[in-house]
């Protein structure tokens, strides 16, 4: 029997940013309630049409996450490399959190968890 050769992907760069978004779904007894229904999807729809039209694909990537374990916070999206945690972003604050720190490498403070740091 002839061995197999490992198969060679090609090399594909690291993300400039990697933008996790939860949308975890909970019971709606849980008291600490959830991102799914804090508005999650939309945030991940907005920062997603934002990339797009920045032509970003294969630099920036946005994807979903299940539970950060934050929810009680608001909707929650962590942005790598930097590991820098937001909580309580609404549709509202997606284009300031794309433009400053997506774009711009500059963390938007106002919405960072400060005991996530």
């Amino acid at each position: 029997m002839l061995a197999r050769r490992p198969v060679r992907l090609p090399v594909m760069p690291p993300y400039e940013r990697h933008v996790f978004v939860c949308e975890n779904l909970r019971d709606p007894a849980d008291e600490r309630g959830c991102c799914s229904a804090k508005g999650a999807s939309e945030v991940r729809s907005r920062l997603r049409l934002l990339a797009k039209a920045e032509g970003l694909k294969g630099r920036v990537r946005i994807n979903t996450a299940g539970c950060l374990d934050q929810c009680a916070y608001g909707v929650t999206i962590v942005v790598y490399p930097e590991a820098v945690w937001y909580g309580a972003v609404t549709v509202d604050d997606v284009e300031e959190i794309f433009r400053s720190h997506v774009l711009g490498g500059q963390p938007v403070e106002r919405l960072r968890l400060a005991h996530m740091r």
